[in-house]
């Protein structure tokens, strides 16, 4: 057992007696369901899981998606409430609630035809009036997502809504694909924590801190559901670790930390994500501040060749071998993989290129290793979160492989507080990754009142210019061309060979202990948050 974990021993040991009486009556945990066994010693056919998430991946907010469930950390395909659309394993759209869909010329109005056959768990039907109520309300009122680009959602019948849209958002259908439908009749205050919906599963029971019961929904309209009962334990890493070793759970998420273990019963799985890390480098000198008053620029990383140099000297599989365990691939974008992923990001690992940047922008190597130019060292200062050890891995890592070629990286823990006010000046470790080309938007575009990128000073016209073209496109398969132009068209954009304003390291598997005669559906990429993902398709999964 390595070092690390002798540490938790004890704090596994704990988590493993106490892990029984952690769950509600209803939840089952005790080990003579884990083993599904039945007098006579045959093997009962079991119709329930029980899957362990970390804490934050309880919605804080319930199931409310105004508050966030089915976006961020909860996205999810239909599992309470029911979409208009999803994403299919290539991340092309397909639909769920929805039988067609057709965007006017001019991307102002979107029209989207439902199915006739729904109802919600109360038996009251599900119209477009009631998915026009859920993104009139969600507009107003919704906390994690952006509906700036709706104007009004209108019920034209019973079967068919129109969007008006404020502007041209030619990716809507991916914004359909997270937000549930609620029903008008039955919402309230209190919905979060009592919902109603339409989709696979029902709310059984929701023990705050503790566990979420899902019951398959009896009047869905799809394929009925292999899974009957799906029970969701909300635990650290270590006392998830400690229920797959007492056999209290079916499946776990776990870190590359625990990849060496052998678990008797349990396999390992490991899914591809885009939960990508990488940090920002400013794009503009220092010397002038925000209207807030907020720092702006960092003269060492202004310099294009030092980035396209830091970039270079990058050894991705090296750090996924250091600090993932094996259990990752290298990231160039924040969009790899996907429809809208432009591959002209890839590089190889190159320091001697790297070196001779620096050479030609004037850093030349002191007595102590370290660049220097001008009286001043080739130097910055990495920030991540205090409270995630990977990025904090994943940042001493790359303090080592650049110190290679000569640049001096100092890291430090910081909160969030300061994190996002001092990104603006100093590199910070990020962790992004979404099923939509808005990520790309939101991380390169320029805001209207700086004229520069929220998350790091950047700024490039002919980049805004390509995803202003991609949003305004009235066809969806079209605009992922110019999302791809976006990040390079063979002149300018943010690869390599052009502006590189942020160095993308590696996209972290999502890493899960299963029992082993659990047969875990084929898995889509995940996106960003090592959370509900994993059940998109529980309603598939089966007992061998």
């Amino acid at each position: 057992m390595s070092v690390k974990l002798m540490k938790k021993a004890a704090v596994i040991m704990a988590a493993s007696l106490a892990l029984t009486g952690c769950a509600g009556t209803g939840s089952g945990t005790g080990s003579s369901q884990a083993e599904g066994t039945q007098a006579g010693g045959q093997a009962e056919e079991r119709e329930d899981v029980i899957v362990v998430m970390g804490p934050t991946s309880e919605p804080e907010s319930g199931f409310d998606p105004a508050y966030g469930w089915g976006a961020g950390e909860h996205v999810h395909e239909p599992l309470i409430q029911s979409t208009l659309t999803v994403t299919e394993k290539d991340l092309s759209i397909g639909f769920d609630l929805a039988t067609g869909m057709e965007a006017e010329s001019d991307g102002l109005t979107w029209t989207v035809t439902i199915r006739d056959d729904v109802v919600f768990t109360d038996g009251e039907k599900l119209t477009a009036g009631d998915v026009a109520f859920t993104y009139n309300t969600l507009k107003n009122t919704s906390s994690v997502n952006d509906f700036t680009m709706l104007k009004e959602a209108v019920a034209v019948n019973d079967t068919t809504v129109e969007f008006h849209m404020e502007r041209p958002y030619s990716i809507w259908p991916y914004t359909m694909a997270i937000v549930g439908i609620v029903p008008e009749h039955a919402y309230g205050s209190d919905y979060g924590s009592n919902p109603i919906g339409s989709g696979r599963y029902k709310l059984a029971q929701w023990d705050r801190g503790q566990q979420v019961i899902l019951e398959a929904n009896p009047d869905y309209y799809g394929q009925e559901p292999k899974m009957k009962k799906v029970t969701i334990l909300f635990m650290e890493e270590d006392a998830a670790y400690a229920a797959v070793r007492s056999g209290q759970a079916d499946l776990a998420y776990t870190a590359a930390s625990y990849s060496d273990q052998t678990l008797p019963g349990y396999e390992l799985l490991s899914f591809e994500t885009v939960d990508n890390r990488g940090f920002n480098l400013p794009a503009v000198p220092a010397g002038t501040v925000s209207e807030s008053g907020i720092p702006l620029g960092n003269d060492f990383t202004s310099d294009i060749r030092v980035r396209r140099a830091i970039n270079l000297a990058i050894n991705r599989d090296e750090m996924i071998g250091n600090v993932l365990n094996g259990y990752g691939s290298p990231a160039y974008s924040v969009c790899d993989k996907m429809p809208w992923y432009n591959s002209d990001g890839e590089i190889a690992y190159e320091p001697e290129q790297a070196a001779a940047l620096l050479d030609e922008a004037g850093w030349t190597v002191g007595s102590d290793g370290i660049r220097e130019k001008e009286g001043g060292k080739a130097e910055f200062t990495l920030m991540y979160p205090a409270s995630d050890s990977v990025r904090q891995a994943l940042a001493a890592e790359t303090a080592n492989q650049l110190k290679k070629v000569g640049i001096d990286v100092k890291t430090e823990g910081v909160g969030w507080d300061t994190a996002y006010d001092r990104a603006q000046s100093e590199p910070l470790m990020w962790g992004w990754g979404a099923h939509t080309p808005m990520e790309l938007y939101n991380i390169y575009h320029r805001a209207a009142d700086t004229g520069l990128a929220e998350y790091s000073p950047y700024s490039n016209e002919a980049v805004d210019r390509y995803m202003d073209e991609a949003l305004a496109s009235s066809d969806l398969e079209e605009s992922y061309q110019l999302w791809k132009k976006a990040q390079w068209d063979g002149e300018t954009g943010i690869t390599q060979d052009g502006d590189i304003p942020w160095i993308w390291l590696v996209n972290i598997d999502h890493l899960y202990w299963s029992r082993e005669n659990l047969k875990v559906a084929d898995q889509k990429l995940h996106p960003h948050g090592h959370g509900w993902s994993i059940v998109n398709n529980v309603d598939q999964w089966s007992w061998d």
